[in-house]
Parts: C-alpha cells; sequence; structure tokens
C-alpha cells in the first residue's frame, strides 16, 4: 500500500512520541550561557525600559532614507494608486522595453519600482541594503524572487501534468480521490488572483535540485553578511567583519522542492483522517468542539472502529496501548495524527468510511516507483536545506501555501521542527489566520511542541490566495475555507497571536513572527506583550513587512542597533557608553527582502503593485508621512541630509 511505503520515508524525521499525561505540562526555562551578552542571557536581567512607539512620527519612521529615496517612494505609491495604470502595466512595461532597450529600461526600472521593492541582483550587491537596514536595527528575511515565465497556458500544463498521479492518468483512481484535491484545469494557474506569493511549478527533479541551490545561496548570504559596528579607541573608528549568529532568516516553499502531486494526495490524507476523528467525536456527542477539547473516549472508539471490520478485535486493542497513547484513557486529535505512522500496526488497515457512499476507501492512491523515488528526494531536499541553516546560523521559514497543499506542507514542518528545533526554534512554520481552522491549527502546533519538547517557531500572517480560494471552492463545491468576513480574518488573527502570546509567557524557548502590515495589529501584540511583560530584547516576539512597505511601523519599532547591543550601553564600547545606534523602541523587526536580475523578477513587481493598490487605507497613511518628513527637510533645510 502507497501510504506504508510513503511513511517510513519520513520515519528519520519523526521520534517516538512522549506518553501522555494528565498532570500539567511542565516547561522548561532557558537557563543563561556563560557567554551571554549583557542584557540578552537571562530573563531576569535588568531591562531597559522600552519607550512608546509613535507610527506617526515620520522623522523617526524615514531617519534611515535620503531625499531622493523619499521622492521615489512618494511616486512609487502614487503610481501604485492609479488603477488606469495598473490595469496596463503590462502592456507599459513591454512597450518601454522595446522603446528603451534593454539597458536602459533596467536603469529605469532600478531607478523606480525595481529600486523600492527589490534590494538587488545578486548575493553581493544585496550587502550594502542589508548592512544600512541592520545599521538601524531592521534585519532580513532573504527571498530570491525569481520566477519563470510562464503563459497561462503554459502554467496551467505543467500544474495538470505534475499534479496528476500514474494510476489518475490512465482512469482508474480519479473517482476516488476528494473533488477539493484534484488537479482542476481551471485553476491550473496557480498565479491567478495570488498578489502577494510566489509560485513555483513543477518541471523536473533537475529544476527542483536547482531551487534547492538558489535557497543554499541564500542561506549562505544571509548568514554570512557584513555587519559594520563603530568602536571609539584611541586610533579611531574601525570597521568590523563577521557572523550574526541567527539573526538572519531566508523563506522557501515546498512546491519549490518537488512534485506537487505528493503534497495534493498527503493533504488529502491527513484531512480525511481528521475529518474521520471528528465524525467519531460526533459520535460520542462531541460535535463542535475545539480541537483540542475534543477527546475521545478509547472504549467506544475501539468498539467503533470494530464495527467496521477492517481487524480483528485483539488488533485493534493492540493499536490503543499506554504505549503508543498514553494513559488518559482518552484519545485526542494530536494521538489520532500519530496513528498515521509507521510505528503502528494501524499503517496496512489505513481505510475511512466515504461519507456519501458509507464504502470503506483508502486513504491514498498507489505511488509509483517513481512517485515514490521523487517523494523521497523532496524530503531529503529539505533536510538538507535545514542541516546548511543551522550550520550557519540561519532560521528558515516555510511558507505557507493553498489549502489542498497546506496540510501536508504544515505536517513536512513539524517533521523537520522535531528534528532541528531541539535547542531553539530554527525552523518556523507559517500559520494562515484567514483559514477558519487556523485557531485549531495553532493550538495544535503549541500543544506538540510541549508534549514533545521541541521548540515552537511560527510565523502568523493573513493570508495570499484568498480571492482564489474562494473561487475554487465556489467553482467546484465544497465548503470556503476562507473566514466570511475581513473583521472576522482580523479576529482570528488576534485570537492566535494572543494564545502563542501566552504559550511564550511560559515558554522562553518559544518564538512568533508576527508578519503583519496592519498597525491595529501591531498596536495590539505590542500591549499584550507589556501587559505578559514580555521583553522586546529577550527575541521571542519578531515582527515582519515587506521591503519597501510600512516603513512607518518597521523603522520606530526597531532594534536599538546592532545584535549585540542591549539599547543602552554597547559591548563593543570599550568604556560602556551610550550606543550611538540608541533611540528606537528595540523590538527585533525583520524586512523580507526580495532580489534577482531585473527581468526575472518582474512578476513579483507587478504583484506588489498590485498589492499596494489592494491596501490603499495603509498606502495613503504612507503617504501622508512621507510628505510631512519632505516638508520638514525643506523647511529646515536638511533635504541633503545623509542618514546618521
Amino acid at each position: 500500500m502507497a501510504l506504508r511505503r510513503l511513511l517510513p520515508a519520513l520515519r528519520p524525521y519523526i521520534p517516538r512520541f512522549a506518553p501522555l499525561s494528565t498532570a500539567p505540562a511542565v516547561r522548561e526555562q532557558p537557563a543563561a550561557g556563560p557567554g551571554a551578552l549583557p542584557g540578552r542571557g537571562s530573563a531576569k536581567a535588568v531591562r531597559p525600559p522600552v519607550p512608546a512607539v509613535d507610527f506617526g512620527n515620520a522623522q523617526e519612521a524615514y531617519r534611515s532614507r535620503r531625499t531622493w529615496e523619499l521622492a521615489r517612494s512618494l511616486l512609487v505609491l502614487r503610481l501604485c494608486a492609479w488603477p488606469a495604470l495598473l490595469a496596463r502595466h503590462e502592456q507599459l512595461l513591454y512597450v518601454s522595453r522595446k522603446l528603451l532597450g534593454q539597458r536602459l529600461f533596467n536603469k529605469l526600472m532600478k531607478m523606480t519600482f525595481y529600486g523600492h521593492f527589490v534590494a538587488g541582483e545578486d548575493q553581493e550587491s544585496i550587502q550594502p541594503l542589508l548592512r544600512h537596514n541592520r545599521a538601524f536595527g531592521v534585519g532580513a528575511i532573504l527571498d530570491y524572487a525569481v520566477e519563470e515565465d510562464l503563459s497561462p497556458e503554459e502554467a496551467e500544463h505543467k500544474e495538470m501534468e505534475s499534479c496528476t498521479s500514474a494510476v489518475e492518468r490512465d482512469g482508474s483512481g480519479t473517482n476516488k480521490r476528494d473533488k477539493q484535491y484534484q488537479a482542476h484545469r481551471a485553476f491550473g494557474d496557480r498565479r491567478n488572483g495570488v498578489i502577494s506569493a510566489r509560485t513555483y511549478f513543477y518541471a523536473n527533479e533537475a529544476k527542483c535540485d536547482s531551487h534547492m541551490e538558489t535557497f543554499l545561496r541564500c542561506i549562505e548570504a544571509s548568514g554570512t553578511f557584513l555587519v559594520a559596528a563603530w568602536k571609539e579607541m584611541s586610533r579611531g573608528r574601525m570597521l568590523q567583519e563577521g557572523r550574526v549568529s541567527d539573526d538572519g532568516f531566508i523563506a522557501i516553499k515546498l512546491t519549490a522542492l518537488g512534485r506537487p502531486q505528493f503534497l495534493l494526495q498527503f493533504s488529502e490524507v491527513l484531512t480525511k483522517w481528521r475529518r474521520f476523528f471528528h465524525q467519531m467525536a460526533a459520535e460520542q456527542g462531541q460535535a463542535g468542539l475545539a480541537a483540542m477539547d475534543t477527546k475521545l473516549e478509547v472504549a467506544a472508539l475501539q468498539e467503533s472502529v470494530a464495527k467496521m471490520c477492517i481487524a480483528s478485535r485483539a488488533e485493534i486493542e493492540d493499536w490503543f496501548t499506554a504505549e503508543t497513547l498514553g494513559v488518559s484513557g482518552t484519545v485526542d486529535l494530536l494521538d489520532w495524527g500519530s496513528l498515521i505512522d509507521s510505528r503502528t500496526k494501524l499503517s496496512k488497515h489505513l481505510v475511512v468510511p466515504n461519507s456519501q457512499t458509507g464504502q470503506l476507501e483508502p486513504l491514498l492512491s498507489r505511488f509509483t516507483e517513481e512517485e515514490e523515488l521523487q517523494m523521497t528526494r523532496m524530503l531529503q531536499r529539505m533536510d538538507v536545506l535545514a542541516k546548511k541553516a543551522r550550520e550557519v546560523g540561519v532560521r528558515l521559514m516555510v511558507d505557507a501555501e493553498q489549502t489542498y497543499f497546506q496540510p501536508a506542507i504544515s505536517r513536512l514542518t513539524l517533521e523537520m521542527q522535531r528534528k532541528f528545533n531541539v535547542e531553539k526554534p530554527l525552523i518556523f512554520n507559517t500559520y494562515q489566520c484567514y483559514l477558519k481552522d487556523a485557531y485549531d491549527n495553532v493550538t495544535l502546533g503549541v500543544e506538540l511542541a510541549r508534549r514533545e519538547c521541541w521548540c515552537f517557531g511560527a510565523k502568523l500572517v493573513r493570508g495570499a490566495y484568498l480571492a482564489q480560494e474562494r473561487a475554487r471552492a465556489a467553482e467546484i463545491g465544497y465548503e470556503d475555507p476562507i473566514n466570511p468576513t475581513y473583521e472576522a480574518t482580523n479576529a482570528m488573527y488576534h485570537r492566535c497571536l494572543d494564545f502563542v502570546l501566552e504559550e511564550l509567557k511560559h515558554n522562553a524557548k518559544a518564538k512568533v513572527m508576527v508578519a503583519s502590515h496592519n498597525e491595529d495589529t501591531v498596536r495590539f501584540t505590542l500591549r499584550r506583550m507589556e501587559e505578559l511583560r514580555l521583553h522586546p530584547a529577550d527575541h521571542q516576539v519578531y515582527f515582519g513587512q515587506l521591503l519597501g512597505m510600512c516603513d512607518q511601523i518597521s523603522f520606530p519599532l526597531g532594534e536599538w542597533g546592532p545584535p549585540w547591543c542591549d539599547g543602552v550601553r554597547c559591548w563593543v564600547w570599550t568604556s560602556w557608553r551610550i550606543c550611538p545606534l540608541a533611540g528606537q523602541a528595540g523590538y527585533p523587526v525583520y524586512k523580507y527582502v526580495p532580489y534577482g536580475p531585473v527581468m526575472e523578477v518582474l512578476p513579483y513587481l507587478s504583484r506588489r503593485a498590485l498589492e499596494n493598490s489592494s491596501l490603499m487605507k495603509g498606502a495613503r497613511r504612507e503617504r501622508q508621512l512621507l510628505w510631512l518628513e519632505l516638508l520638514r527637510r525643506l523647511r529646515t533645510g536638511s533635504l541633503f541630509r545623509r542618514p546618521a
């Protein structure tokens, strides 16, 4: 059976589950290491007071920017708010390239859109921007933003080929698959309706290896970029070079690392298994409860499974033992998920009842030998990236994708977290808060980390595929997975964030990135951090925004200086004087930094322009602040000031 072959491939990444206990989880507090820097090593250390953050202070927001950069920002943001221009931007780019020639066109783009939203063409050219932003307290999440320039027809063809198994192509397996997890030609071009996420289409295994090599170069670039520090000594200032330990992030997508058919089919397995759990819960009178509140009585569960006649009663009793499920006498969703594992004898019996026909059906179609090899290679590429990230001290953020891929992406990311998040969070999972089940997903992730004693790391986003997900659900005919309104998504985001922050209060090793351009969400986070006594210098809560967007949020929040600075005194200074970079609020903030050759990042630039048009309220406020700062510099005669 295919699932029996799939799961052993995951086995190296899956430690045994700790037995369940009815006692509250005891969470370790990290001890300060002998080499801890002042103000960074211990939660008990005296912390400097956190300054109030003013997102309306234009001077503070743009003190890192030269006047011509402010003017460029105003121009770009204004053009992004022009509907007539955006509607024809692709034609305009084509005509401009023909009229100007490639060289002049590249220069024009670097002076405008490319220069505003993209850091540079390669790892070397992005270094000045990385150093500059770091000097003003803002780090980087590197992302090589190159995309294949495919026509809609080419994208559709590639998607249908890569998401359809050999069994389905010969017509013997399609009808057994849930329609949500089948490839549909009308939605073959996954770029449609997506304005803020890069899209990969599978070509072959060599292309996936190429993507892995690109990610490896990103990890190297993030792990070794230069940082500048001024050191007052008798001989003057010095420029120091070095590696910034644990200071960088890079973003990866799993659809870049393998054939998406595997993600599609594995997502169906996980979803059907979870749905089966809730069906059994409803039989026990627990319908509608939150995921972590739903607990099945083992005796009743064994009886229900026995009625399905998929195994003998003795075999069924052997599945649900204290060794595999703990001693609580109940089975929750995490215990249930652990049964999809080569360690249990249940694997060979993994069938679920079809809700329409009532017939028992296998969870997964059979893989061919080549498809199994492709699946194994995807897991190996993930492992290579994680090991490289650990080696150079860079953290990996696994981006979320469409809901028909996401269950598998989340599960595979959890396997990586089990293996690599033992001492500290190296792998960050992404939770999309526009999903109706976002809160269940977050609570399950936190609880799993508690039970298995690894470090929880997460990025919270609203989500990038809203229009596409709604259209697909309506067209194909399954329940819309997205929250009904923007307000409901905001409420879900704050609910998930509040739960994670509560966890951080008791678990100093857990970390979260608040990836949001919404000022209200950032203010909510700051307020809850203050109430929970989570100090920014503890580096448990990070903030993230896109390069070229919302500088009025990023820079006022930014750290006091480079990673070695505690906000008041700097160990680089031989006499422990006030750090010259002090003055910002001291929160760890990161810009999502794309880079790549001009022509190859044009699809990314198109989406950045469209995204700015869809966020008119925030962009309008940003333009107002840019004008205020330009006028202030004009009044004070500081138009030609250099950032300092």
